[in-house]
């Protein structure tokens, strides 16, 4: 959309975070509940250091799986108060920021900081 169009302004995160964010948060996730399953030796230096922190740390993985999800549904819940404050109006726009946020985390977030609607840059 529009930068004019500030009640349905919304933007995609770039592919680069997506796919990393998406492979990385997949990774964290098998490594967490399919330990078992990772093919350790054929990943070399990510393997090596996935099966020591299984081993020696899977608590801390555990825990930390759950504060990473935590901190990405923080995250959405302040895009909401972002579009809330940005004039971005539309349920539909702050549903997606919403789910973009709380998959992408910053690479989304980090977007709608960003934008600067008209009525709000008039006013600077």
């Amino acid at each position: 959309m529009a930068k004019t169009d500030g009640n349905f302004y919304f933007q995609r995160s770039g592919l680069f975070w997506i796919v990393t964010v998406t492979l990385s948060m997949s990774y964290y996730t098998w490594t967490v509940f399919w330990s078992e399953a990772i093919p350790y030796e054929r990943l070399g230096p990510l393997g090596s250091l996935t099966k020591y922190l299984v081993d020696n740390h899977y608590p801390l993985l555990h825990y930390g799986w759950w504060l990473a999800w935590a901190i990405h549904f923080f995250e959405a819940v302040v895009a909401m108060k972002i579009c809330s404050d940005k004039g971005v109006g539309s349920l539909k726009a702050r549903c997606m920021w919403f789910v973009q946020t709380f998959l992408f985390g910053f690479a989304s977030l980090g977007l709608l900081i960003k934008y600067k609607p008209d009525h709000l840059s008039k006013e600077d």
